[in-house]
């Protein structure tokens, strides 16, 4: 009971965390500075989706950018305008915001012989 309560605990905080950003209702994009570049951008080639539903730091993003300019045609960008971009992705959908659980204590892995000792 105690696990349901703290999960459901989880998904109300991160639930609150996402409300208190402004989105945009045509890209739904988070409205912060430099999302108009994100979605001129982004948006020129592939569905606003395809960036909303990806999470990653710095290097992750400027690495995605890499590859489209490598594989699928993404033009050159300004070294300005890639830094706001860069900036702006970092910061609104990076790796903290992503939902996923912690990975689980070693207590609680299969086989583990502490977990079932503690049973009794």
């Amino acid at each position: 009971m105690r696990m349901l309560s703290l999960l459901l605990l989880g998904v109300m905080l991160s639930s609150a965390a996402v409300a208190r950003d402004e989105i945009d209702p045509d890209s739904g994009l988070v409205i912060a500075d430099n999302w108009q570049l994100v979605k001129a951008h982004c948006g020129a080639c592939h569905s606003h989706a395809l960036v909303t539903s990806q999470r990653g730091d710095r290097d992750y993003w400027l690495k995605t950018i890499r590859w489209m300019q490598r594989t699928q045609n993404l033009w050159d960008l300004p070294p300005t305008i890639e830094e706001k971009m860069l900036d702006y992705l970092a910061a609104h959908y990076d790796e903290r915001e992503w939902g996923r659980r912690p990975p689980l204590s070693p207590i609680l892995l299969p086989g583990n012989n502490e977990k079932e000792n503690k049973k009794d």
